[in-house]
């Protein structure tokens, strides 16, 4: 069984602003995961909870390596556009990797 790689980072909004940053996040970061060999798939989660939304991008990749094609050496690290700073309330450091199986 080939071993994937789950990718998942977290972010939060003000509730008013998740449409559009739902829209931001489809024209920045996730065109970028596509455009990236080795990404498998993208999924966006989304939950309002009172007057914030939370955000996860959960994307799977092939490898390590495919994952620092698009986040860099530092791969760990979360990786920020400068548009973000319109909608997010903080900045998170790192992203979460766990290898997958799928049965």
């Amino acid at each position: 069984m080939p071993k994937i790689i789950t990718r998942i980072w977290h972010g939060t909004t003000k509730a008013e602003h998740s449409d559009a940053y739902l829209t931001f996040l489809e024209e920045s970061g996730l065109t970028d995961y596509k455009n990236t060999e080795g990404n498998l798939s993208i999924e966006v989660w989304r939950k309002l909870e009172d007057d914030i939304c939370h955000f996860w991008t959960v994307t799977k990749w092939r490898s390590y390596e495919d994952i620092k094609k698009f986040a860099g050496d530092d791969y760990e690290k979360a990786k920020y556009y400068p548009e973000d700073a319109e909608y997010l309330l903080q900045y998170e450091e790192k992203v979460l990797h766990v290898e997958t199986f799928s049965y």
